[in-house]
Parts: C-alpha cells; structure tokens; sequence
C-alpha cells in the first residue's frame, strides 16, 4: 500500500494528517514497526532540519506518527457537535491555516500539545533510545516518599517539542507568526499543568510507612477538553508597538477602551486569533458545511443546521438484549431491534 503522509506537527502547519486509515497495519503490527524510521522521515513533509532531528534516533519518527493521530482524534472528537468540525481535508487544511481564525489557534495547541504527549509518553515507554523514565526528585515531603515507578519523562517531551516547532519557524515576524507562536506555547502549558502524581503504598501489614511514587501525565483527552475551553474563551489580538522598547507585540483590547496602548497583553494561558471565523454554514475553502452533518435534536440542530432546518430518517439499530449469565462464565443474549430517528441538516 502506498501511503501519502503528508504529516507535519509544526508551528509552520500543523496537523498535516496522515493519508492512511488510523488503523493501518503498514505502520504497526502486533506492536512491531513494520516501515522503518528512515521511511518514515523521508515520507512526511517536514522542513530539512525536522528531518535531521526525525532520522536521529530510534522511535522518533514513529512518535511524530503518534502525535499526530492523538492530535487528529481529540481535535475531531471536540468539534462534533460544532459547525466547524475539524475538517483536515487538505484543501480545506490549507486554506484555514492561511489565516487568523481560532480554530487554526486551536490546531497549533492541539499539534504541539500531542507532541508533547506522545514523547513524554514515548520515553516511559523505552521507545525512544534518547530519554528514560522521568528521573525527577522534587516531589513535597521528600523524606516520607520514594521517587520509583517508571514515570512519564514531561522534561523531555517539552524539550524536544520547543527545538522541533523552533526548527519550523516560519520566517519574518509578521502578525500571523506571533499568533501561531503563542498558541503552539500555549499547548505545551497545557500539556504540562496537567501533570498528575501517582502513588503505591509499601509496608507491613498494609500500612504506607514507604510510597513508591511517579509523574504522569493526564488522558490526552483531559488536555483536548482544557484546549476547547481555552477556544470558547480565546482573544481576539492585534499588534501594537510600543514605541519605549521598539518592538511590536500582541495585545487584547480592553472593554471601554479605544487607546491601543493602554490595551492589555493575552497571558500565556490564553488562546488569541486576529481574524473572525466565518460561520461554516455553506461550502466554502474552509470547510465542507454542514449540509447533511447529523445533529442532536435536543442539543445542537438549531445551531449546527443554521436555520435550514433539518430532514428526519428512521433507521433500525441492532443491540444485544435480555442477557442471561449461564454458569459459570458465559453470557447468552438476543439481539433486539430498536427504531430510532436521525437528524440531518437540510
């Protein structure tokens, strides 16, 4: 099978996916690698010094793989229900990336979030021959925990993340750049605040006189949600130079305020965009519409349907009912047929 990976997870253009099912045994099979690293490197379209980086070492370019489809799932997973719902065609890909919407800002969050993720998780892993098990020793109450387990190596996969987006930059520092610079930041904040510890209990008779403990890091679902809030809750930015330092940087208005200058600078904790998104009702280069999308009568079909209205289906839906438990460990059920009705945007 020959694969099209036009796959990148960059500050450059982010979330380039994969032309092959999720599934696809050509990538991995029974846990093995069956397409080697060097294959891998050349088949995704990364800028010269990315590639350096992908072929220096073993696992790399499988976890740039990895990070990409964690990225893909949870940015299709959070837009669902929404008009816009994450379409990474490549046409409609490229075409959103060229400007200032906050959904371009989320794919920038979202990619770097799942490079992190996915090297951090490498390294606890040992598929990478670069890092270990996170080896940190800064927990509180030092003296009533030991440091074990074999934790998620956070250390590494931010730094590994920042040199890869860094090698990607792209050049001029115009308006888009910063943007895209400060949401690719923002993902790794993310990313690292969700750092949970996790504890086992060593002692006689059950007691925890000793606690064998280690960092992980959170579902990368947990970190898809935090993003999505950041986007309901994003900025809109514009340039302002300030004139004392010589330099332009990005700022938020505040409300009641038309001087720019007493304007506010975003936090590193804000999602920001400069450009207002368009509706994504019709067809357009941005998205596919959502003409024919399936929507939630109670939930979202006024909104996602755009006032069209929508067309209604009947469909049977097959489950397994009336399931009796047979001694010791076999479970018998019927199958049952239930009618439900589907929603679809006119």
């Amino acid at each position: 099978m020959a694969l099209d990976t036009t796959n990148s997870l960059t500050s450059r253009d982010p979330l380039r996916t994969l032309s092959l099912d999720l599934e696809d045994n050509t990538v991995t099979r029974n846990g093995q690698n069956t397409i080697s690293s060097v294959q891998l490197c050349e088949m995704m379209k990364l800028q010269k010094r990315q590639k350096r980086m992908c072929r220096k070492g073993r696992g790399i370019a499988h976890t740039l793989v990895e990070a990409t489809r964690i990225a893909a799932w949870e940015c299709t997973f959070q837009f669902q229900y929404d008009r816009w719902n994450c379409s990474l065609e490549d046409k409609y890909r490229q075409s959103i990336l060229k400007k200032g919407f906050k959904e371009a800002s989320f794919l920038y969050a979202v990619s770097s979030a799942g490079l992190v993720h996915a090297f951090a998780r490498a390294c606890s892993r040992g598929s990478l021959d670069r890092c270990t098990c996170d080896e940190s020793k800064n927990l509180k109450n030092r003296e009533a925990w030991q440091w074990g387990g074999c934790g998620d190596n956070i250390r590494f996969g931010l730094k590994f993340t920042r040199k890869f987006i860094h090698r990607a930059k792209r050049s001029g520092k115009d308006v888009l750049a910063k943007v895209n610079q400060h949401n690719s930041r923002l993902g790794l904040k993310v990313v690292k605040g969700k750092v949970n510890t996790t504890c086992k209990c060593h002692g006689v008779s059950g007691s925890c006189t000793v606690r064998t403990c280690w960092r992980q890091l959170a579902p990368f679902h947990h970190i898809g949600h935090a993003l999505k809030e950041k986007y309901e809750n994003s900025f809109k930015v514009v340039t302002y130079t300030n004139q004392a330092m010589g330099k332009s940087q990005l700022v938020k208005r505040l409300k009641g305020s038309n001087d720019i200058s007493q304007s506010a600078a975003p936090r590193t904790g804000d999602l920001v965009y400069i450009e207002k998104s368009p509706s994504f009702c019709e067809k357009n280069s941005y998205s596919p519409g959502t003409s024919g999308r399936v929507c939630h009568k109670e939930r979202n079909c006024d909104v996602m349907c755009c006032g069209r209205g929508y067309n209604v289906q009947a469909t049977t839906v097959k489950r397994r009912c009336q399931c009796q438990v047979v001694w010791c460990c076999q479970v018998n059920c019927r199958q049952c047929e239930d009618r439900e009705e589907v929603y679809m945007c006119k």
